[in-house]
């Protein structure tokens, strides 16, 4: 089972600051949560092989949820390490088709724009997730002890992956690049202020986010 975690955080295109993954290591091979943007590819896979994590050992790339900063390495990963991508099917037209906005509320038409510009998704990056995964469903399977959190808000098919030992690994749900709280782009509030009361309920310690340093989840209840 699980037996280390690794932050990677890897550079967001034009300077728009970082974002993490995680690669946990197991008796059988790796697990990778999220998998960063194309333009830090590089980066990416030296961090992988730094950590002992060479093609046909990374098990299963877990994908939190389908913008381009999380999913925008998962095609080549699958091809290069051998890895099947898993994320939820409410956000796996976003990996499939390149539109960050598939299943979201109408966007700003500016951003809807320029997004396809600097986000480096382009056909190459798009891939159809080799497992749909929903809430509650056991990734013991693939060496690590967890289940899957359905969490929208952030995105409709957002989840995490909480391990039996509480960490909880969010994607963007939560963030904690100025303090502890839900993420700054969130599409649905109401979605968002059901899926943190959901998570309250839980038994959890650390939270790993999708931006920004982990952190305990009792400064999140504290401020609540």
């Amino acid at each position: 089972m699980q037996k280390e975690i690794k932050k990677i955080s890897l550079a967001l295109p034009f300077h728009m600051g970082s974002v993490n993954c995680y690669l946990i290591e197991t008796d059988t091979g790796f697990v990778l949560i999220d998998t960063g943007g194309s333009n830090s590819r590089k980066e990416l896979a030296r961090e992988l092989e730094s950590a002992g994590c060479q093609p046909s050992l990374l098990k299963l790339i877990v994908i939190t949820h389908g913008d381009f900063d999380h999913t925008g390495n998962a095609a080549y990963l699958r091809s290069a390490f051998g890895g099947k991508i898993a994320m939820h099917t409410d956000d796996s037209g976003m990996a499939e088709g390149g539109d960050m906005f598939v299943n979201r509320n109408k966007p700003n038409p500016v951003l809807r724009k320029l997004l396809p510009i600097f986000s480096g998704f382009g056909k190459a990056e798009r891939f159809t997730p080799d497992l749909l995964l929903g809430d509650g469903d056991d990734l013991s399977g693939y060496g690590i002890d967890a289940r899957v959190i359905s969490i929208p808000g952030h995105s409709k098919g957002s989840i995490a992956i909480l391990t039996a030992s509480g960490e909880l690994f969010c994607g963007d749900l939560l963030e904690n690049t100025d303090k502890p709280g839900l993420g700054s782009l969130i599409d649905d509030s109401a979605a968002a202020n059901a899926s943190l009361q959901k998570l309250g309920s839980l038994r959890i310690g650390t939270v790993y986010p999708g931006h920004g340093m982990p952190f305990s989840m009792q400064l999140l209840t504290r401020q609540s």
